[in-house]
C-alpha cells in the first residue's frame, strides 16, 4: 500500500485515514468512481439505508452464508444482522454487491476491481467467526473476561465486543488502514507477536478439568523465534516468524485450510517454514525432505483420514501421520538439549498419547516420547501392514495383535528392549556399549542409560541428535521401517527353506546389515561368542539377528520358547524340526527348528546323530 510505504512505524495515525476505503479518483483503491467525496460511497447525509445503520449509503447484501464450523468449536454463528455492523462490511466484502451501487445515488460508474483477498464470497467457513449465538459460550482458550464481563483482555480498551459479540469491527476500523503500519488491513492495533488474537485467546488459562489448546504459547517457538521470512513464504505480514506469530499459520479469512483457519490443509501448513528453500533464514531443518524419494516416511493422510483436533488420541482405522500428531504447533520448543529417555523432547512439548499401561487411558500432554507413538502403534484397530515399509517378520510367539507394541514392551514381557520401562533383566548384557555410537560408527553418542527412545531406532537415517544434519525423529528413513541404520531381515521362500539374501563373512562396519544393532552393541564382542557360543557360526555364515531375535520384546511366552535375550524365532524363516515345536533352551545354548534347511537339535530331544551338517 502506498499509504504505509510512505510512513515510519513510528509515526502516529491520526484522524480519518481511509486508504484503500476512499474510492475517489485519487484514492489509492483498486476500484475507483467519479464522486470525489470519499465518504459518500459509504455513506449518505440523507436518504441513506434506515435503522441503526450509520447513514448507509452502499446497498446491502441479502445473501445467505455459509459460517465457520469445526468439532471443536463451542460457539455456533448466526446469520449477519442486515444493517448490523458486519452485514455492512459484506455489502462489499462477499462480492455480490459491486462498490457503487448506492441508496442515494443509485449506481456510481467505477473502474478497477477488488483484490482477491479482499473478497470473501458467501461462503465465510474460511473467516473467523463472527456475528455468534448469544449468550457466549466460554472455553479454556478464551480471556475469561469475555464472557464473565463483556469484554476482551485488551488492557487498552481499543479491542471491543459489539453489542455484546465478535463482529468485523471488533477487529477492523474501516476509517484508518495503516494504525499498524506493518500490516496495513484496518486493524484497531498493531497486531504483531499476536496481540490482536490475544485480545480473545488466552494461553495462559487454566480452567480444572479441562485441556487449554493454546497451553504453552508463550514460550513456543513459534512465539520467540527470530528467523526472518521472506514474503513469498505467505506466512503474514511480519519479518519475523515470532512477530508473525498466530498468523503464521493461520488466516483470518479465506484461510485455505478451512477448519481451524489454517493456510494450508494439515501438513501442508508446515511446508512454507519446514520444507526448505529460502523462505526462512537462518533456514529451519528440512523436514519434507525425509519423505521424498528414495527415502520412505510416515504415512501422510488419505481423503478419509484427515486430522482433526477433537479426534480420539487412540487412532482407530483412521491411521494417519500428519505433523499435528506428533507435535503441537502451539507448545513446540527448539530441541537445545536432549533430556534422559524417555522423556519427550521439546519439539513435543503439549502432544497428546495414551499410556503404556493399556493403551487407552489418555496422557495429554505426554511425558515419555513412547506415549505419543502409541497412539497409533498401541491398541488401536485397523492397523495394517504397508509394503513400502518393507519385510515383516511372522513371530513364533505373539500376543494376538502384532502390530500392538504395548505387550511386548511391557514390565511382564520376558525380555524387551527398555522403552517403557528401565532394563529389568537379571542376564549379563557383555556386549552392551557405555554410549551409542554416533553414525560414523565409530565416535561416542549419548550415555545408553537405563531406557532408550522409540527414536533411538526408527529415526531419520541423517538425524543431527547422532551426527547428521538432519531433523531428529521418524520422519523418514532410506532404511526399512524408518529405522535409523541399516538392518537387514533374513527372508527364505517358505519356512525352513534356503535363506534367499545371506550376508557371510559380514561387514560389520556401519555400512554393514548389522550397522542398528552396532549403534549399542559390540558386534566385535557378539562374534566372538560373549553371550552365546554359536553367534560366531551364524552371522559368519551370513544370517541376520532378526532370524532368531524379535527386536522390540516379548509380548507373550510359552514352554517351548522362554523369550530370554529376545529369542523368539521368524517363522517366514524357521520352521518346526519334523513334527516338534520350534524349541529353544537357554540352559543348552541349543534350538529344536529346521533353518536353511538344516535340521537344529535340541539336547535331550533327539539324538544328535539326526542332525544334519551345518551347511
Amino acid at each position: 500500500m502506498l499509504l504505509a510505504s510512505t510512513m515510519t512505524r513510528g509515526q502516529q495515525i491520526t484522524g480519518d485515514v481511509l486508504g484503500a476505503h476512499d474510492l475517489t479518483p485519487s484514492g489509492i483503491s483498486p476500484v475507483k468512481g467519479g464522486l470525489s467525496a470519499s465518504c459518500l460511497y459509504c455513506h449518505a447525509p440523507h436518504s441513506g439505508v434506515g435503522g441503526n445503520t450509520p447513514l448507509w449509503n452502499q446497498q446491502l447484501s441479502t445473501s445467505v452464508y455459509t459460517t465457520y464450523t469445526s468439532t471443536t468449536a463451542a460457539e455456533k454463528e448466526s446469520q449477519p444482522l442486515l444493517g448490523g455492523s458486519s452485514s455492512l462490511c459484506l455489502s462489499c466484502h462477499d462480492g455480490t454487491v459491486a462498490p457503487g451501487q448506492t441508496v442515494a445515488y443509485k449506481t456510481i460508474p467505477m473502474t478497477g476491481q477488488m483484490n482477491a483477498a479482499d473478497k470473501f464470497s458467501t461462503n465465510l467457513e474460511g473467516s473467523h467467526p463472527f456475528s455468534l449465538v448469544l449468550p457466549l459460550v466460554d472455553a479454556p482458550d478464551l480471556a475469561a473476561s469475555l464472557v464473565s464481563q463483556g469484554k476482551t483482555a485488551d488492557p487498552t480498551g481499543t479491542i471491543k465486543l459489539i453489542k455484546g459479540n465478535i463482529e468485523c469491527t471488533t477487529c477492523h476500523n474501516p476509517h484508518v488502514q495503516s494504525t499498524d503500519l506493518l500490516s496495513p488491513n484496518f486493524l484497531l492495533m498493531d497486531s504483531s507477536n499476536g496481540h490482536l488474537c490475544l485480545a480473545c485467546h488466552d494461553p495462559n488459562r487454566v480452567v480444572t478439568g479441562k485441556q487449554n489448546p493454546l497451553a504453552g504459547w508463550t514460550v513456543s517457538i513459534h512465539a520467540t523465534a527470530t528467523n526472518k521470512i521472506a514474503a513469498q513464504a505467505n506466512t503474514g505480514s511480519y519479518p519475523s516468524v515470532g512477530q508473525n506469530a498466530c498468523i503464521s499459520c493461520h488466516a483470518l479469512h479465506n484461510a485455505l485450510g478451512g477448519t481451524r483457519l489454517l493456510r494450508q490443509p494439515n501438513e501442508t501448513d508446515c511446508v512454507a517454514c519446514h520444507g526448505g528453500g529460502t523462505n526462512m533464514a537462518p533456514a529451519a531443518l528440512n523436514v519434507f525432505a525425509e519423505y521424498a524419494n528414495p527415502k520412505v516416511g510416515h504415512p501422510f493422510m488419505t481423503g478419509t483420514s484427515a486430522h482433526d483436533a477433537a479426534e480420539s488420541n487412540v487412532l482407530n482405522n483412521n491411521r494417519h501421520a500428519t505433523c499435528a500428531d506428533c507435535h503441537n504447533g502451539h507448545a513446540s520448543g527448539q530441541v537445545a538439549s536432549f533430556p534422559v529417555p524417555p522423556m519427550t523432547r521439546a519439539s513435543q512439548n503439549g502432544v497428546a498419547g495414551v499410556s503404556a499401561t493399556d493403551g487407552i487411558t489418555v496422557v495429554t500432554p505426554t511425558v515419555n516420547q513412547y506415549e505419543n507413538c502409541l497412539r497409533c502403534h498401541g491398541t488401536s484397530v485397523g492397523k495394517v501392514a504397508n509394503p513400502i515399509f518393507g519385510y515383516l517378520p511372522l513371530r513364533a510367539v505373539t500376543s494376538g495383535d502384532t502390530f500392538n507394541v504395548i505387550p511386548q514392551f511391557a514390565m511382564a514381557s520376558s525380555s524387551s528392549h527398555p522403552v517403557t520401562h528401565v532394563r529389568m533383566s537379571a542376564l549379563p548384557q557383555p556386549s552392551l556399549l557405555a554410549n551409542m555410537l554416533n553414525l560414523d560408527g565409530a565416535t561416542q553418542g549419548r550415555s545408553m542409560g537405563v531406557q532408550i527412545l522409540c527414536t533411538d531406532c526408527h529415526n531419520s537415517d541423517d538425524n543431527r541428535e547422532f551426527g547428521g544434519l538432519g531433523p531428529n525423529g521418524p520422519h523418514g528413513s532410506k532404511w526399512t521401517h524408518i529405522l535409523e541404520r541399516r538392518y537387514e531381515f533374513s527372508q527364505a521362500t517358505a519356512p525352513g527353506q534356503l535363506i534367499t539374501n545371506l550376508m557371510p563373512t559380514p561387514e560389520l562396519s556401519i555400512n554393514g546389515p548389522y550397522a542398528l544393532c552396532g549403534k549399542c552393541h559390540n558386534l566385535t564382542a557378539i562374534v566372538a561368542n560373549t553371550s552365546f557360543s554359536e553367534h560366531a557360526r551364524h552371522v559368519n555364515d551370513g544370517f541376520s539377528c532378526s532370524a532368531c531375535h524379535t527386536a522390540h520384546g516379548m509380548g507373550s511366552m510359552n514352554g517351548s520358547i522362554s523369550g530370554e535375550r529376545l529369542v523368539n524365532f521368524d517363522v517366514n524363516v524357521v520352521a518346526p524340526n519334523g513334527a516338534t515345536p520350534i524349541m529353544y533352551s537357554r540352559a543348552t545354548n541349543s534350538c529344536n527348528l529346521t533353518c536353511h534347511l538344516h535340521p537344529h537339535t535340541a539336547v535331550g530331544v533327539t539324538p544328535a546323530a539326526a542332525a544334519k551338517p551345518h551347511p
